[in-house]
């Protein structure tokens, strides 16, 4: 009997050391995983995958300086086991890849956007139609003396539809007087026999800022005129005035 009740005690309490045990235990959570950083000297790495199987890996590289480089495209063909590379020479850090098909003939466009040096440019475009595993350079259209009028850089672009839309803002000035206008130009650049497409979709002035100091101005002038013309009827009333004291 007594051995019975020594065992069932050895039992209850081997249950509660095992309960006391899992209270006490502690989940330990596994930091979310890094992204892989790139190692020199390559600077940046994008891929885009423009249906399955085909892929483009858009990746810049060069050792001695921040401001001038390379770029490389490496197709892959999953599909075909056909592995192809496109380079060229890089002005400025790449900002973004953007990838579109503008003139809808089932072929992608790869457009690289770079941080350009040129402060009369501020963006380089590298553009390159595929076709059959073969790159074919776009020239992508610098802005015309129209579009560059109050430019100086900013730029945001994005793909809609299908095309490629170019945004910035307007300044009025030169050099480090310039100031914002407030205003933003829009463009939407498509493709039409390899060659690029331009046109504004909204309009815009470069003299946004102005406009309501131009009001005032007008209004100004208006108000001035007025007084003057009302000074004017009342001189010409006192001296039709004096005129008949004299008379009489």
């Amino acid at each position: 009997m007594v051995n019975r009740f020594n065992l069932f005690a050895l039992l209850i309490g081997t249950i509660i050391a095992g309960c006391s045990g899992n209270e006490t235990k502690t989940t330990v959570s596994t930091p979310a995983a890094k992204k892989p950083e790139l190692m020199p000297p390559f600077r940046f790495h994008k891929m885009i995958e423009v249906s399955p199987g085909q892929s483009y890996d858009i990746l810049s590289w060069g050792r001695g300086s921040v401001d001038a480089g390379a770029f490389l495209i490496l197709h892959s063909d999953s599909s075909g086991i056909q592995y192809t590379t496109t380079t060229g020479d890089l002005d400025g850090a790449i900002v973004d890849v953007y990838n579109a098909d503008m003139d809808v003939d089932g072929n992608p466009e790869i457009l690289i956007q770079a941080k350009s040096k040129d402060t009369t440019r501020y963006t380089s475009i590298y553009a390159f139609e595929f076709n059959n595993n073969k790159a074919n350079k776009l020239d992508f259209p610098r802005l015309n003396s129209g579009y560059r009028k109050g430019y100086r850089g900013g730029d945001n672009f994005y793909i809609r539809d299908g095309k490629l839309i170019r945004e910035f803002p307007i300044y009025n000035g030169n050099g480090k007087d310039a100031q914002p206008t407030g205003a933003k130009r829009q463009l939407e650049y498509g493709l039409r026999g390899n060659e690029f497409t331009v046109k504004q979709l909204s309009k815009d002035s470069t003299n946004v800022a102005d406009k309501p100091a131009a009001n005032a101005a007008v209004k100004q002038d208006q108000d001035n005129s007025k007084v003057q013309n009302s000074e004017k009827k009342s001189s010409s009333k006192s001296s039709k005035k004096k005129r008949r004291r004299h008379r009489d």
